[in-house]
């Protein structure tokens, strides 16, 4: 966990005062409501559907059990009972009075915790590996790299009004969790031939009306030059972005429009002018930005992988969670737990208040009182140690955060859609819904192999559904809710967009069609371990359109 100095402390204390006044003077009629609104984007609040919608930032998905605790308390509250944990490692309230928001907002800064820059046109919440500091595959800890970012973009003179939102994102490890290849800054951690320790550099990734995958400009940056680099991209696309065309504002249209290579050389003729300036990063600094990350004191547990062995072949539903839910931590008799927010007929990524308030009693019990979330819309318990697993285990399923279907076909990514987004033109929980009932069977999901399937109610995307394995996207026709359909995406190391199958499937047959998929995924795979996108990139589309579309 990152310890907050007393300026981060002191500067969401004064930003709730400045919000506490603004409200005031919204309610009183002082301020209509297209002049509160750039007032209000800076802290994190949207108007829904239905109401206000606040935004929480996670920053780099980490959270302690005191935080935990307190979106807890503000769920039972401020809204109804719940919170929703999204792609961006944010968490929303979507029921949020505004007479009450600065009172809610005062609460989360007892905590540390605020709304600032989760929206308007500036850098957003850096985002980064939910594993980051235990993963066994990664260089570093990526998250002492995501801080510095923090600390440099936070209300950053020069960035507060970008021609559009802005994201970042960083991931030292050899497998991609942190979805770097559609932001607009990918950051990954790597060594040169000198063994050296820096970063490739991506940009121009994003998804929405126009997705594409980032381009790498820089194969390796030193990290004594990560901010001034950084700096000089934003700079060069707050001088060129468009401004005049909110559909070609994001960096990836101006990286496309120019080129990679004309791109990359306007950011190496800015660079070169501040390189060598006070953006250049001491060793000295990362060293004491590192010092405030408090790590576990781990112990030596040898005993601890038999202990867990027996457990597993002493209790077969525990055995599965185990293969499903359990990763390796880089500290042997550890591990990273993920904890499943995708319940059979539950919202993708809620969490209740009780849930809340009893994740952050076992993370206080069993994971140091850290708690991660991750892009995929679940929670991750990241210092367990392995002979503790069987009772973690028990008291997870009991407040139903167990399902052992993490990567599994169920384990859905959904934004939340027309019941609350004014912008979707689909429902995307009740489909997600439907799908997890669809394949409640864990053993058949098991034998599916990893499979994700991703939602987003309308083109901006936020359910990610370009990259999913299967991706659907809602489109409006006639007055009517309609999905087209995607397959073959992928958001890692080998980052690709999915292919269109066939025309938009109407609302009510989207589940029907999905399953279909599936279906013909079973017949065309070679083996019973062939995964789905290895089935997809070896037959291609068609044999999938031909399946799907027979009948139709």
């Amino acid at each position: 966990m990152y310890r907050y100095d007393e300026f981060d402390r002191t500067l969401v204390v004064q930003r709730v005062a400045e919000f506490r006044d603004q409200v005031a003077r919204r309610l009183s009629g002082a301020l209509t409501e297209e002049e509160f609104k750039p007032l209000r984007l800076m802290n994190g609040v949207y108007l829904q559907l239905h109401a206000y919608m606040l935004r929480i930032a996670i920053p780099y998905g980490t959270l302690s059990s005191e935080q935990m605790r307190m979106l807890a308390h503000v769920a039972r509250r401020y809204d109804r009972g719940y919170g929703h944990f999204t792609t961006r490692q944010n968490l929303q309230f979507n029921w949020i009075k505004l007479d009450e928001l600065p009172d809610a907002m005062a609460d989360l800064s007892r905590a540390g915790m605020h709304g600032m820059q989760t929206s308007g046109n500036v850098v957003r919440n850096i985002t980064t590996d939910q594993w980051g500091g235990v993963a066994p595959d990664e260089i570093e800890d990526p998250r002492v790299f995501a801080e510095i970012l923090r600390q440099h973009s936070t209300l950053h003179p020069e960035f507060s009004f970008l021609p559009r939102k802005f994201k970042i994102a960083v991931t030292a490890a050899t497998h991609d969790r942190a979805a770097v290849k559609v932001h607009d800054i990918g950051l990954r951690m790597r060594r040169n031939g000198a063994g050296e320790v820096g970063f490739e550099v991506i940009v121009g990734g994003g998804l929405g009306r126009t997705p594409f995958i980032g381009k790498t400009i820089k194969p390796f940056l030193p990290k004594r030059d990560l901010l001034s680099y950084v700096e000089a991209i934003i700079r060069v696309y707050n001088q060129y972005g468009r401004r005049d065309n909110i559909y070609k504002a994001r960096i990836k249209i101006l990286v496309h429009e120019l080129g990679a290579e004309a791109f990359a050389a306007q950011v190496e003729t800015e660079w070169q002018a501040i390189r060598d300036g006070v953006l250049a990063l001491d060793p000295a600094m990362i060293a004491d930005i590192k010092a405030r990350f408090q790590y576990p004191d781990y112990e030596v547990l040898e005993d601890s992988p038999r202990m867990l062995a027996d457990a597993r072949r002493a209790d077969k539903r525990f055995d599965a969670w185990v293969g499903n839910a359990v990763a390796n931590h880089k500290t042997p008799g550890y591990a990273i737990v993920t904890l499943s927010l995708k319940p059979e007929g539950g919202p993708p990524g809620d969490a209740t208040a009780g849930q809340m308030d009893a994740i952050a009693d076992l993370a206080d019990r069993y994971s140091f009182g850290e708690i991660r979330v991750g892009h995929e819309q679940n929670l991750v318990l990241p210092h367990v140690v392995q002979r503790d697993l069987p009772a973690l285990w028990r008291a997870l399923d009991a407040v139903g955060v167990a399902t052992p279907n993490v990567g599994l076909v169920s384990d859905i990514i959904a934004c939340p859609g027309l019941d609350y987004c004014s912008l979707a033109n689909t429902r995307s929980i009740p489909v997600a819904q439907e799908l997890t009932r669809r394949f409640r069977n864990l053993d058949s999901a098991r034998d599916l192999g990893r499979l994700h399937i991703n939602i987003s109610g309308c083109i901006n995307a936020c359910g990610h559904h370009h990259v999913g394995h299967i991706g659907l996207l809602g489109v409006e026709k006639n007055g009517e809710e309609f999905f087209q359909i995607t397959i073959g995406g992928q958001a890692d190391e080998d980052a690709r967009l999915g292919a269109l199958l066939g025309p938009a499937v109407p609302y009510a047959e989207v589940a029907d069609v999905v399953e279909d998929v599936v279906a013909a995924y079973v017949e065309l795979r070679e083996r019973p371990d062939e995964i789905f996108l290895d089935t997809v990139k070896r037959v291609g589309v068609e044999p999938f359109r031909e399946r799907v579309y027979a009948a139709r």
